[in-house]
C-alpha cells in the first residue's frame, strides 16, 4: 500500500480512483465491509483503490474536551489498512485550514482534482467541510457534477441492532470484553510502545516483565490480568499481562501495563514491542502480602498458558 501524506503527495498523474473517506479508526468489521466494496467496485472499473483518512480525531482540534481516545495510532491505523489490500491511503492533516472549507472544496479539491474520483463509498452519516455542512445528498448532487458515483454502505450490524463502531469498541475494551472487542474489530487489540525501566517488583518476585513507556499507542482496556502475545522484531511469545496500576504496591502509575513472557528470559528495554489482548482473567486485588501475589501471579500463569495453547 502507498501511504499519500497531504494532497501534495499525489502525484499529477494519480489514476482514475474509487475512494472511500472515513476516520477509520481501529479499522473495525464495519470498515472492513466498506473495504471490501471499495476493493470490488475499482477491480470491476479499472480503478485504484483509495482511502482517505486523517491524523487526527476531527474533535481533536474542534472540540478536545469532548474527544474519544483513539483506538489506534494513526501507524497501526496505515498498517492495518495495508492488511487490507488497498493501493493507497491518504491522510489529512485535520488542521484549521482543512476544518474551515467549504463543503464543495472538499470534494472538488480532494476527491476530483487530486484523486480523479469516479466511485465514492462513504456511510449514511458521512459528514464533512466546515461544520460537517457537507452530507450525503450534497455528495450525491456533485457527483453528477464532477463525475463520480456515490454508493451510501450499510451499516454493519452483528446482532441486527446495534451497527458496528469504534464507541462500542471502547465501551467493550473499557469492560474488559476481548473476545467481544476482537470480534467487532476483525483483529486483536494491541497496544504500541518502547519498554521501559520499572521497579524490578516482577523480577524479585520470579516473573520479570516488560513494562511499556505511559507514552504507548492504542487504547489500553479495563485494569486487569489478561492473556495475550507480545511481539518483538516479528516474533511473537505468550504472554501473561497485567494492566493497572497494582494496588499491592505504592507509587505505580495509572494505567501501566507489563508483559511477563512465558518460558524465556529476553532482554526488551529499548525496544518497541506490541503488547495483544486475547481475554481478560481477573481483575486488579490488593494482596495482604508478598506470598499471596506470588501464588496468585503462578495461578495467572497457568491459566494464561492454558487459554493461548
Amino acid at each position: 500500500m502507498r501511504t499519500l501524506n497531504g494532497v501534495d503527495a499525489v502525484p499529477s498523474n494519480w489514476p482514475a480512483s474509487a475512494i472511500s473517506i472515513g476516520k477509520f479508526d481501529g479499522v473495525h468489521a464495519g470498515h472492513r465491509a466498506v473495504i471490501s466494496e471499495l476493493k470490488s467496485l475499482a477491480q470491476r472499473d479499472g480503478l485504484a483503490a483509495v482511502v482517505v483518512t486523517f491524523d487526527r480525531h476531527p474533535l481533536a482540534l474542534l472540540s478536545p474536551s469532548h474527544c474519544p481516545n483513539a483506538l489506534v495510532s494513526v501507524d497501526q491505523k496505515l498498517e492495518l489498512l495495508a492488511e487490507t489490500g488497498v493501493d493507497a491511503t491518504l491522510v489529512l492533516e485535520f488542521n484549521e485550514a482543512l476544518s474551515s472549507l467549504p463543503p464543495e472544496d472538499f470534494i472538488r479539491g480532494i476527491l476530483v482534482d487530486a484523486l480523479h474520483a469516479r466511485q465514492v463509498l462513504v456511510g449514511r452519516d458521512f459528514h464533512y467541510g466546515a461544520r460537517g455542512a457537507g452530507d450525503v445528498a450534497l455528495l450525491q448532487r456533485l457527483g453528477e457534477t464532477h463525475g463520480f458515483e456515490v454508493h451510501v454502505i450499510d451499516d454493519v450490524m452483528p446482532d441486527n441492532e446495534h451497527r458496528v463502531s469504534s464507541t462500542w469498541i471502547r465501551e467493550l475494551l473499557s469492560d474488559g470484553d476481548i473476545p467481544a472487542a476482537a470480534a467487532l474489530l476483525g483483529h486483536i487489540p494491541t497496544v504500541r510502545g518502547v519498554v521501559v525501566h520499572g521497579a524490578a517488583r516482577g523480577r524479585e518476585l520470579g516473573y520479570p516483565t516488560a513494562n511499556l513507556s505511559p507514552q504507548s499507542e492504542g487504547l489500553i482496556p479495563a485494569d486487569g490480568v489478561y492473556a495475550g502475545w507480545l511481539t518483538d522484531a516479528g516474533t511473537r511469545y505468550p504472554a501473561a499481562i497485567s494492566v493497572g496500576n497494582n494496588p499491592t504496591f505504592e507509587g505505580v502509575p495509572q494505567k501501566q501495563v507489563e508483559a511477563y513472557v512465558l518460558d524465556e528470559d529476553i532482554d526488551l528495554y529499548g525496544h518497541i514491542v506490541d503488547v495483544s489482548f486475547v481475554e481478560r482473567i481477573r481483575g486488579m486485588v490488593a494482596f495482604t502480602g508478598i506470598d499471596p501475589l506470588i501464588e496468585q501471579i503462578a495461578d495467572d500463569v497457568t491459566r494464561v498458558r492454558a487459554i493461548l495453547t
